[in-house]
C-alpha cells in the first residue's frame, strides 16, 4: 500500500482520490476551503450539469483545446460510466436539452454529498482548511546512481515526488501526488492558480491561462440601452479582418457591458485568446436577427409591413419585426428619419435596414474577468504529461487532473467530463 496525496477537493481531485483508494492506496485529500466541491456547488446555476450524454464523437467535437490528449481518458472512463457511478451511489439523474445530464433533484449539493459518501466508503482521509505551500521532490537516479535528464532539449533533470510542504510548515511524505487544484475562474471559490506555481516549480511549462466561457465586452454604447434583452433563434458571426472565426445559432443576452448568453459563452471558448489582445485587428460580432429569411425574403417581409403601415411614420412601422427595446436602436442605426412616412422610404434606405437586421454589427473589445469565467483556458502543458496515465513526464509519481491542465471545452457538461475522466485516470494509474 503506497501513500498518495491529492491536492484539491474539486471533481477531478475527488475522483482521483476515490479511485486511488479503491485500488488499495492510503489516500489523503487536501482541500484549502472549508468544504469539498465549492466550485461544483455553483455549476449549472446550482444544478450541476454532471456530464453530457452524447456519443463519443460529439464529446471530442466539443473539446476546445488538445482533444487528442483526452483519447485515453475519455475511453478509460466514459460519460456512461460517470452516470453509472452516481446512480450506483443512489443519485438519480435525468437528461435534458442538448443531452445535458443533471441530478434528478436539481441540487448540486446532492452531487457533492454523493462524492463525499463515496470517499468515506473507500477510506479517503479528507483534510479541510489545509493549504499547500510547495511540492517536495528529489532528483531521480537510474540504477547506476546517475541523475537522469527528462527533457534533453531543455536539460531538465528528472525528479521524483516525495510529498508536500504545508503553509503551516508541516511536511507530509507521499509516494505519489495528484495535483488537481483547478484553474483561476471563480476566485471566490478559492481558485488561486497555486497549482500553476507548484507545476512551474518542477519545470513544467504553463500555457498562459485566460478566461473562457465568459461574456464579451463591446465598444458600442447603444448596447447598454438593451440591457436585459434576451434574443432567441438568432445567428451570430465573429470576424477578424473579414475572415470568419466563429458562427452559431441560438440564444444570447444584452448586458450593461456587452453581450452574454449561451452562444456568446461558447464563442469565447472558440477564439484564440491572443485575438482579444490584438487591438490592431478588430473582432467584429454580427447578429443575424432574422436567420430564417435571406435578404430578398426579408426585404419582401419589410415591404409587406410597410404596405400595411403606409400612412404611418417609420418609427411606428417595425413593431412586428423586432422586440420593443431594440426598435429605437435599429431606427437610429439605420439612418432613416424616424418621422418619415414609410411610403417615402427609398429602396436604398430599405436595403440598409435589411442589412442591419441581417448583420447588426458590434466591436468586441475584450472578455469579462475571472469572476465571470466558467472555465480556465490554458494551464499545465499536456506535452509534459503522459496521456495514458496523467503522470508527469518530468517528475515520477506526480499526476495531474482537471482544469489545471491545458484542457477546456464548451458548456453542456463537457468540462466536468474532462474532470471525471482525467481524475479517474490519474487515481487509477498510481502504482
Amino acid at each position: 500500500m503506497s501513500k498518495v496525496i491529492v491536492i484539491g477537493g474539486g471533481p477531478a481531485g475527488m475522483f482521483a482520490a476515490y479511485f486511488a483508494a479503491k485500488n488499495g492506496h492510503k489516500v489523503t485529500l487536501l482541500e484549502q476551503n472549508e468544504k469539498l466541491g465549492k466550485k461544483l456547488y455553483i455549476t449549472g446555476k446550482g444544478r450541476c450539469n454532471i456530464t453530457n450524454a452524447s456519443d463519443m464523437e460529439n464529446l471530442f467535437a466539443n473539446v476546445c483545446s488538445n482533444e487528442k490528449f483526452l483519447y485515453s481518458a475519455f475511453y478509460s472512463y466514459t460519460n456512461e460510466q460517470v452516470v453509472d457511478f452516481f446512480e450506483s451511489y443512489g443519485l438519480r439523474t435525468k437528461v435534458e436539452r442538448g443531452n445535458r445530464v443533471f441530478p434528478l433533484s436539481d441540487h448540486s449539493s446532492d452531487v457533492i454529498a454523493t462524492l463525499s459518501k463515496a470517499l468515506k466508503d473507500v477510506g479517503v482521509e479528507v483534510k479541510l482548511y489545509t493549504k499547500v505551500a510547495k511540492l517536495l521532490s528529489d532528483e531521480y537516479h537510474d540504477e547506476n546512481g546517475e541523475t537522469v535528464v527528462a527533457d534533453k532539449k531543455n536539460g531538465v533533470l528528472k525528479q521524483v515526488i516525495r510529498g508536500v510542504l504545508l503553509e503551516d510548515g508541516t511536511s507530509m511524505q507521499a509516494d505519489s501526488v495528484v495535483l488537481a487544484t483547478g484553474g483561476i475562474s471563480y476566485p471566490s471559490t478559492g481558485a488561486t492558480g497555486d497549482g500553476y506555481r507548484f507545476a512551474e516549480g518542477l519545470n513544467h511549462k504553463i500555457v498562459e491561462p485566460s478566461p473562457s466561457l465568459v461574456p464579451f465586452e463591446v465598444q458600442e454604447s447603444w448596447v447598454t440601452e438593451m440591457q436585459g434583452l434576451a434574443l432567441k433563434n438568432v445567428a451570430i458571426t465573429i470576424e477578424r479582418e473579414g475572415k470568419k472565426l466563429y458562427d452559431d445559432f441560438g440564444e444570447m443576452l444584452f448586458t450593461h457591458f456587452g453581450v452574454s448568453g449561451p452562444m456568446i459563452l461558447s464563442a469565447s471558448a472558440s477564439i484564440k485568446p491572443a485575438y482579444f489582445k490584438d487591438f490592431a485587428h478588430e473582432l467584429k460580432l454580427k447578429i443575424d436577427l432574422k436567420p430564417a429569411l435571406d435578404r430578398e425574403q426579408l426585404d419582401k417581409r419589410i415591404l409587406k409591413d410597410f404596405e400595411e403601415s403606409k400612412n404611418k411614420q417609420y418609427k411606428n412601422s417595425i413593431q412586428k419585426l423586432l422586440p420593443s427595446k431594440m426598435i429605437p436602436i435599429i431606427i437610429r442605426l439605420s439612418g432613416i428619419d424616424p418621422d418619415k412616412k414609410v411610403n417615402e422610404i427609398t429602396k436604398e434606405e430599405r436595403m440598409k435596414l435589411v442589412e442591419l437586421l441581417k448583420a447588426l454589427p458590434m466591436t468586441i473589445i475584450g472578455l469579462r474577468g475571472w469572476n465571470e469565467a466558467i472555465i480556465t483556458k490554458g494551464g499545465v502543458s499536456v506535452k509534459q504529461v503522459n496521456p495514458s496515465t496523467m503522470e508527469s513526464k518530468l517528475v515520477n509519481g506526480l499526476y495531474f487532473a482537471g482544469e489545471l491542465l491545458d484542457l477546456d471545452a464548451m458548456t453542456g457538461g463537457y468540462n466536468l467530463q474532462i474532470a471525471w475522466s482525467t481524475g479517474y485516470l490519474a487515481g487509477s494509474s498510481i502504482q
